[in-house]
């Protein structure tokens, strides 16, 4: 397990124009799928998985900035309109926030594995801190086709491992072989491995 102190996303430079108001889209959003490699900065689904570049927005994680600094490169994230439309402009109250309830930064820390982990057997997201809880709770992680898609990307897995996908190319293997490399570029663009814990039921 990484350092919690380990970004799990680094970020290249900024771009090089002002944000604004009006032009944060088109300006940040090539730095943007770069640094989040096209995938959002919350679920971790990939653009091609989630509708599209057109079905892909940018959040502003701290909406309680003002004025310039809240189209600060560093305060945008690449999301699904799913995550960000759960997301909004929410932000916890001091009190929640006494209790150890924020939002996570992917860009300043470790989400996955540190606050949170994929149940191995459902493929729900389980928070093991409050912040991991808050966070799931509140970005609607274990929306229903969020979990399908983790479910999804386990079988496929899980049939790759077995010995019929490991036969080299032969006239009796070469179909599995092909399958098998169609069903890793599937892969790839799905909601990647997460940490997980075992035998977990409830969140």
């Amino acid at each position: 397990m990484s350092s919690s102190t380990t970004p799990r996303v680094v970020r290249g430079p900024a771009p090089a124009k002002r944000l604004t108001r009006r032009n944060y889209r088109k300006v940040a959003l090539s730095a943007l799928r770069r640094d989040f490699q096209d995938r959002c900065a919350y679920s971790c689904q990939h653009l091609n998985r989630a509708g599209g570049l057109r079905c892909m927005e940018i959040d502003h994680f701290d909406p309680r900035l003002k004025n310039k600094f809240i189209q600060s490169y560093h305060n945008l994230f690449l999301a699904t309109r799913h995550c960000n439309g759960a997301k909004g402009d929410t932000w916890p109250t001091p009190a929640e926030q006494a209790l150890g309830l924020r939002f996570l930064n992917p860009c300043a820390e470790q989400d996955y594995g540190e606050h949170i982990v994929e149940d191995e057997a459902t493929h729900r997201l389980v928070g093991v801190t409050p912040a991991g809880r808050f966070h799931i709770r509140m970005l609607d992680l274990n929306a229903e086709h969020l979990v399908a898609e983790r479910w999804e990307r386990a079988q496929i897995l899980e049939l790759l491992t077995r010995a019929a996908f490991t036969l080299k190319p032969s006239r009796s293997g070469a179909d599995v072989v092909e399958l098998a490399a169609a069903l890793r570029r599937e892969v790839e663009e799905m909601i990647p491995v997460l940490p997980v814990r075992a035998k977990l039921t409830t969140d």
